[in-house]
């Protein structure tokens, strides 16, 4: 029997960091050929994913240009996918949750008639201009694609309340896999200040990116940031910056200077993974630190007016705190004053995955080609 020919497709280093392992997990597999198709929509910050966890590509399309847009991503990943499609002729495609990479990803699919694997499907905020444009990305794909990879009931759920009542199964979030493999006690980092820093102070891992909180939220929240520096003696900001112009000015202008605010250049998936393990408490808008982090034990404030990630939320890991300066600056303060406050969620169950979902994924790949009799089991958190 000639090998499942199964093409991950990703090209952002959040998507890079989730798949992977997976990319590993299928390579691992005898019935399965594992290949990957990147589209590098985030060059250097990709480049470095790949180089920790000793991926190569088997199509790399190259996409990235100053100052692109959603749509110059878009038409050049279409564009690009003819080509690696018609190279590497897979069975299967897998996507990655909700970037430009992934619609665009699972839509050359469909035109070439390839079916589509979703990972981490079935996220939803039904506000379909925030996160943007993300939950229209994972909506769009959820039409296109044949199995669904979702890393909580919950998702689950939101896929069957529209309609989805095939190819269903709870896998856990594969990033809890990839933690396993980066998170080390004994880590060097080539950041050197990180190796100096007094981790028995608070030290608060800050991210803040995101294409919705431009404008005024953004400077709302630097400007929180740069006052709980200042209120708070004890603690270390640490923040690293994405390479977006739009981020970087705000973070000079409103950050550059504050004592015990370290602004520093994007750190590589393993970095990022043990700074994360060895910090007091994130404050983020990102969505994939909302599930790393309390893997790590550590309270995560969402600087966002809504996730797709609800069940942190529910299980007390996480905190919505908004983009309003009072309320960033509030809770980050209550966080740092309150042993109380952060016990409570430092010490919440992940409700994100046990380290074996890409391992369910595989399976449920082989059960869908007919190379498995048993259905695999879902995950229960």
């Amino acid at each position: 029997m000639e090998k499942l020919r199964i093409m991950s497709v990703f090209g952002t280093r959040p998507e890079a960091i989730k798949m992977a392992p997976l990319v590993k997990e299928l390579a691992s597999r005898d019935e399965i050929e594992s290949l990957c198709c990147v589209t590098a929509q985030h060059r250097e910050m990709l480049d470095s994913v790949m180089e920790v966890f000793d991926l190569k590509a088997d199509c790399d399309l190259d996409i990235m240009t100053p100052r692109q847009t959603l749509s110059t991503i878009t038409s050049k990943c279409l564009l690009g996918m003819d080509d690696a499609i018609e190279q590497l002729k897979p069975d299967m495609i897998l996507v990655h949750g909700d970037t430009s990479t992934t619609f665009a990803g699972a839509l050359s699919a469909f035109y070439h008639k390839v079916p589509v694997g979703h990972v981490e499907a079935g996220l939803r905020t039904y506000d379909k201009y925030s996160p943007f444009p993300e939950e229209m990305n994972r909506k769009l794909v959820t039409a296109i694609a044949d199995l669904y990879f979702c890393p909580t009931k919950n998702n689950r759920e939101n896929l069957l309340k529209e309609g989805v009542t095939e190819g269903l199964f709870i896998t856990g979030n594969t990033v809890i896999d990839a933690l396993k493999t980066t998170v080390r006690k004994d880590y060097r980092f080539t950041t050197e200040l990180l190796n100096e820093l007094d981790y028995s102070r608070k030290v608060v891992l800050v991210t803040c990116h995101r294409r919705e909180n431009y404008g005024q939220p953004m400077e709302n929240i630097m400007t929180a940031l740069r006052d709980i520096a200042l209120q708070n003696e004890d603690c270390e900001l640490v923040y690293p910056v994405h390479l977006s112009p739009v981020v970087r000015e705000n973070a000079q202008k409103f950050l550059a200077g504050t004592p015990r605010v370290h602004l520093i250049d994007p750190l590589s998936a393993d970095e990022m993974h043990n700074l994360m393990a060895r910090c007091y408490m994130v404050m983020t808008d990102s969505g994939g630190l909302q599930e790393e982090a309390p893997a790590l034990g550590k309270p995560v404030l969402v600087m966002r007016k809504e996730t797709e990630r609800p069940e942190a939320v529910a299980a007390g890991t996480v905190k919505l705190c908004g983009v309003e300066y009072d309320d960033v600056l509030r809770m980050g303060n209550e966080l740092l004053r309150s042993r109380e406050a952060y016990d409570a969620m430092a010490h919440a169950v992940n409700p994100y995955g046990d380290g074996h979902a890409c391992a369910r994924i595989a399976d449920a790949i082989l059960w869908h080609f007919g190379c498995r009799s048993e259905r695999p089991a879902d995950f229960n958190a």
